[in-house]
């Protein structure tokens, strides 16, 4: 069971890690003390360069303890096109939901921040590079118009990954329109949907959804665009700006509204949930 991993991950933050006490960050190269990475929420204490989490840790940082209930986790993928490469979709997908005891690349349920309910959907870049498919596009959808018939906050986070799942062929690129779809008739509905992206968000996730939040989070330094750099710079034959897609960059330009480290994201949240006073039809909307 998936939610067997959040578990352990609590219990990991709590205790001596007895081998492996030394880590090395990916950014600064840093080897750094393991048990501090991981009570700064995998966030090196050098550089502040912020490491991949699972779908199922990035849920136990936001939400109140013992409150989530996962939603819509019934769904799996299909291979409408028997998509075989160097490897069959049908084979990728069973080996992806093996390794990381997901059925696809999400986690969607209800929950309570600082005890306000609120609808969450985590991306998992571990499934597929995190990349959109009918399920995770299906369970976006879902979560959206759950949170606006019960009139709650809706929290979605680019867990790291992006792009419409070509191996489902035109039935992935429909989810960019579906989940926009859905959250413009939140949106219309006078509802509040709050978009984090990590490292990175890109492609047709960021073409979609990602970027239709009434605020958009990101965590320092995410790479955050439709095509990489590399790409761009070869197709275009000129030198980009220092930091180009990159968190801080956008910031300045206007695209996104806030910049908040992984530590404080969950106060961050609160606080704008509680200052946009969306309020639940029940008190047990999300029971």
């Amino acid at each position: 069971m998936a939610f067997d991993g959040l578990r352990r991950f609590i219990s990991r933050r709590k205790k001596p890690i007895p081998d492996g006490l030394w880590m090395r960050c990916e950014d600064c190269g840093a080897t750094v003390y393991k048990r501090v990475v991981e009570e700064r929420y995998r966030v090196c204490p050098e550089c502040n360069f912020h490491f991949t989490l699972t779908s199922v840790q990035r849920i136990s940082i936001l939400v109140d303890d013992e409150t989530f209930v996962p939603r819509w986790d019934n769904l799996s993928p299909a291979d409408p096109l028997n998509f075989k490469a160097e490897s069959a979709y049908a084979d990728k997908i069973k080996e992806d939901q093996q390794r990381t005891g997901l059925r696809d690349a999400v986690v969607a349920g209800t929950g309570d921040i600082y005890g306000k309910p609120v609808a969450i959907v985590v991306t998992d870049s571990r499934f597929i590079m995190g990349s959109m498919g009918s399920v995770v596009g299906e369970t976006i959808a879902r979560a959206a118009e759950h949170a606006t018939e019960h009139k709650l906050p809706l929290i979605i986070v680019s867990g790291s990954g992006g792009g419409a799942r070509m191996y489902e062929g035109s039935l992935s690129l429909m989810q960019m329109a579906k989940t926009s779809a859905a959250i413009a008739r939140q949106h219309e509905a006078g509802g509040l949907f709050i978009s984090v992206l990590t490292n990175p968000t890109m492609a047709g996730v960021m073409a979609s959804f990602a970027s239709l939040g009434d605020v958009i989070i990101a965590e320092p330094k995410a790479l955050i665009g439709f095509t990489g750099p590399r790409v761009i710079k070869q197709t275009i034959k000129q030198e980009l700006p220092e930091g180009f897609q990159r968190s801080e960059f956008l910031l300045e330009h206007g695209f996104i509204d806030q910049i908040v480290a992984r530590p404080d994201m969950k106060d961050r949240l609160g606080q704008l949930i509680e200052a946009f006073s969306v309020q639940p039809a029940t008190a047990a909307a999300n029971h």
